[in-house]
């Protein structure tokens, strides 16, 4: 269930990333959040120790990439806050662009085609085995249901379904 404002829209931000929630806490064991610290380490190494760094993040992203079976390239570009509860079978394009504060669910595709690559939007929910293909662009808050095939543009707070994908109009 959203979270909403008093004027009935997201309160969840699609802009400034919720740090929060990819923390992993101390000891657990989850393997999401885990791959997630991986590609951050990697993308954020710097100063004269970062050749090390991001080899020893490269071990740890192929370890959790195999633990949790999705393809997730380190080198993504993937705004903050992203969730991933159930990550088996996640593939990403490595030129794929993913807005902060988003959540994918298990078996989603997001891959290009010969025209060119997807474009997600800020805090954008992707059900279960949903595939997003080509040069698509996702809006900010928009939904994408389970197993929806998403080949078209989704607007701002769109939700699309089916196969094809298509707009579900508001009530």
């Amino acid at each position: 269930m959203a979270i909403l404002d008093p004027e009935g829209q997201s309160a969840i931000s699609a802009s400034d990333p919720d740090w929060s929630r990819e923390r992993k806490a101390a000891g657990a064991w989850d393997p999401p959040r885990a791959l997630l610290a991986s590609i951050r380490r990697y993308q954020d190494a710097r100063g004269i120790l970062a050749p090390f760094a991001r080899k020893l993040a490269v071990l740890r992203h192929r370890f959790w990439s195999a633990v949790t079976g999705a393809d997730i390239p380190i080198n993504s570009r993937i705004g903050g806050g992203l969730l991933i509860p159930h990550p088996n079978g996640i593939v990403l394009h490595p030129g794929a662009e993913i807005g902060c504060n988003c959540l994918i669910f298990q078996q989603v595709t997001i891959g290009a085609n010969d025209r060119g690559i997807p474009t997600i939007g800020g805090h954008v929910d992707i059900g279960a085995g949903a595939k997003i293909i080509g040069p698509v662009t996702i809006g900010d808050h928009a939904r994408v249901g389970a197993n929806a095939v998403v080949l078209k543009d989704v607007p701002a707070y769109g939700v699309v379904v089916g196969n094809p994908g298509r707009l579900v109009p508001e009530n």
